[in-house]
């Protein structure tokens, strides 16, 4: 199996756990990346030696039953897609022209299970978003200081007795982050290092109690109305 099939793989395990127990039936956000991920590679464009560019802007068409459910998760499920085309893209070394921008809309001309994707490429400013992963869920850091705990006084609260109440705090600049352990009475480790104070970088490891914390770092589009268009070339079955 090649380097490509593990990857490919990895996505279905990380885009199927997260939301397995949304997703029983019908169609799958899994399905959803794969066809992101086709659109990356057929409107994928050589402009030089060295870069590989790549539209930014995503339109995802989805039949009337599929668009409820999926826009029922929020925007949760539309990170995990940003994230999921971000690795594509490194992993293919692709380029972007600014920010990712990912819309769900329903399409009456859809049937159920058939997704279409419309793209553009639109140059524009990014907007560095800091989401936090925990068990499978993404949440997005709503202000520079967050706090994660077992106690209702956390901003985010995890179920596991191993944890303080206020166990540890995540600092986000607008273009750094940071953590620090809160004098919890187990203590923290950041990539497997015990944990006082230290820099995050994207994709880090926080592990506190039995629980594991990854920060993200997700390119989005700085732009809060993307224009998105493009052809039908995107659309397949399943």
């Amino acid at each position: 199996m090649g380097l490509l099939d593990n990857f490919e793989r990895g996505l279905e395990r990380a885009v199927n756990g997260a939301f397995a127990k949304t997703f029983r039936s019908g169609l799958q956000p899994v399905e959803v990346t794969s066809a992101l991920r086709r659109e990356l590679d057929t409107k994928a464009v050589v402009v030089a030696r060295d870069r590989i560019l790549v539209p930014n802007k995503f339109t995802v068409l989805l039949s009337p039953a599929d668009y409820s459910t999926m826009s029922e998760v929020g925007p949760t499920l539309i990170d995990e897609f940003v994230l999921q085309v971000e690795r594509h893209a490194v992993a293919q070394r692709y380029s972007f022209a600014g920010g990712i921008s990912i819309a769900l809309k329903s399409d009456d001309k859809l049937a159920e299970g058939v997704v279409g994707i419309d793209s553009v490429s639109v140059k524009g400013s990014v907007a560095w978003t800091p989401v936090l992963e925990i068990d499978g869920t993404m949440h997005p850091l709503a202000g520079p200081r967050t706090i994660i705990g077992r106690g209702s006084e956390a901003d985010i609260t995890v179920d596991d007795t191993g944890i303080s109440r206020k166990h540890v705090e995540i600092l986000w600049d607008g273009k750094r982050g940071q953590a620090r352990d809160l004098g919890s009475t187990n203590g923290s480790k950041l990539n497997g290092v015990k944990l006082g104070k230290a820099p995050l970088e994207p994709d880090s490891v926080i592990e506190i109690g039995r629980t594991q914390i990854i920060f993200r770092v997700l390119a989005q589009s700085a732009d809060t109305a993307p224009t998105q268009s493009g052809s039908d070339n995107g659309r397949g079955g399943r």
